[in-house]
């Protein structure tokens, strides 16, 4: 396909998530399975064109006068990937799949300086709505970081210490491009690559079917850094979902003491199996909500791990279309569900153990409002702070930007290179 055609699949596909509201992903797949003739590199291409378009749609509509599928498509094209209207024009020229010229009003819009007179909220390419939420965030860094937030992200690795260390991934993975991760001390990064720039598929590589290393965003790594599981320890991941931060737990632990993962959606918790046996953990019990309880863990635990259900703020960059789709009743929901995981998951930390809180946003309602909130409602449990940890934990690292008085971090695309990700953490008070 030549880039005309590539231009108008984008514009399909958006159409269809915009009028039947479906993910991206899966209407991509959908296009995908209806044009057999589109080869990798043209579906890779669409989905940059798909993904680019909502990443900054907000800003990109303000520039054109309109929101519509065209509109955002043709400039992510000539303005966010830099190749200008008269490439663009010759594209739309030179191929009969290609959607229309563009109009003169079309190339008014393109030609227009790039310091237009938009609303803060549309620079930062965050819902107008949501805008007052990042300047309680992030005061007058608030553009700064919806700017980064609505960038592409890299693709992060971690190591697998039980099977592998980092120096001999990187060297297996020298071809991709990878290197050291800025902070995670086990982690490795493969950075975005621009326009159409295709990422490796690292799980096709003999290291990822080996065990050595596993899918992990960089932020995600060091919340379970934070958290010290330790050797020997007992400790339960009450959301665990797919397992990510259950195997990271794990290695830290170095498969001595009892990691119990738990999840109330039981097909969250069917990848784990697979992933556990490929890593090599051996101190793990799956907990089906379907068939077990969680009775005999109560007060026991020396770590409780909490990944909460968030709105996913901090990962626009890799779903930039829930960005869209969220909505102010949504959020109500994810506080509600936030509360009810966290009185829940505190019944299992015994006296002088530790309840870590976590959560892939960067919204205060779903994060410090929510450590005031429990710490209000729970007198036998303290603030620990977390800032603490990482001095101790990662002492050549710089200090994250965004710490409370309490000691949360919150890490950023914009602060850290990292997700958005809180990490919390208190202690249950001894009798």
């Amino acid at each position: 396909m030549k880039d005309g055609g590539r231009l108008a699949a984008a514009i399909e596909v958006l159409t269809e998530i915009e009028s039947r509201h479906r993910p991206a992903q899966v209407a991509l797949k959908d296009w995908g399975n209806s044009h057999r003739f589109a080869g990798s590199g043209d579906r890779t291409a669409i989905g940059n064109l798909v993904f680019d378009a909502l990443r900054n749609r907000a800003s990109l509509a303000a520039r054109m006068g309109s929101d519509v599928p065209r509109a955002i498509t043709l400039a992510t094209y000539a303005v966010t990937w830099q190749k200008g209207i008269e490439a663009l024009s010759d594209a739309l020229a030179q191929d009969r799949h290609a959607p229309e010229e563009l109009t003169d009003q079309e190339v008014a819009r393109l030609e227009e300086s790039l310091d237009l007179d938009m609303s803060a909220s549309d620079r930062a390419d965050v819902p107008e709505w949501l805008w007052p939420e990042f300047v309680t965030a992030f005061n007058d860094s608030a553009v700064e970081e919806g700017r980064a937030l609505a960038t592409r992200a890299p693709v992060d690795l971690r190591t697998n210490t039980l099977k592998a260390d980092r120096e001999k991934v990187l060297k297996r993975l020298n071809h991709t491009g990878a290197v050291p991760a800025g902070i995670s001390p086990e982690g490795i990064r493969i950075e975005a690559k621009p326009g159409l720039g295709r990422m490796p598929h690292v799980q096709a590589e003999e290291g990822y079917r080996k065990g050595w290393f596993e899918l992990q965003d960089e932020a995600s790594q060091l919340a379970a850094v934070l958290a010290q599981a330790s050797p020997g320890e007992q400790v339960l991941d009450y959301c665990a979902g797919g397992g990510g931060k259950t195997l990271a737990l794990a290695a830290s632990m170095q498969n001595r003491g009892q990691l119990y993962a738990y999840d109330a959606d039981r097909l969250r918790l069917a990848p784990i199996h697979e992933r556990l046996q490929r890593a090599g953990v051996r101190n793990i019990q799956v907990r089906d909500p379907a068939s077990t309880t969680l009775v005999d863990l109560e007060s026991q635990m020396d770590l409780v791990f909490i990944d909460a259900p968030c709105t996913g703020t901090g990962v626009w960059r890799r779903r930039p279309d829930s960005k869209w789709r969220l909505t102010d009743k949504s959020l109500a929901a994810r506080v509600e569900d936030q509360q009810h995981v966290l009185q829940n998951a505190s019944m299992y930390v015994k006296p002088g153990g530790r309840l870590v809180y976590v959560t892939c946003s960067v919204l205060p309602r779903e994060n410090q409002e929510q450590v005031k909130w429990f710490l209000g409602e729970n007198k036998d449990f303290e603030s620990r702070s977390v800032i603490d940890n990482w001095n101790k934990l990662l002492p050549s690292r710089p200090q994250p930007k965004y710490v409370s008085e309490r000691g949360e971090i919150l890490l950023t695309p914009a602060s850290t290179g990292t997700d958005g990700f809180f990490v919390a953490m208190f202690e249950r008070a001894s009798p």
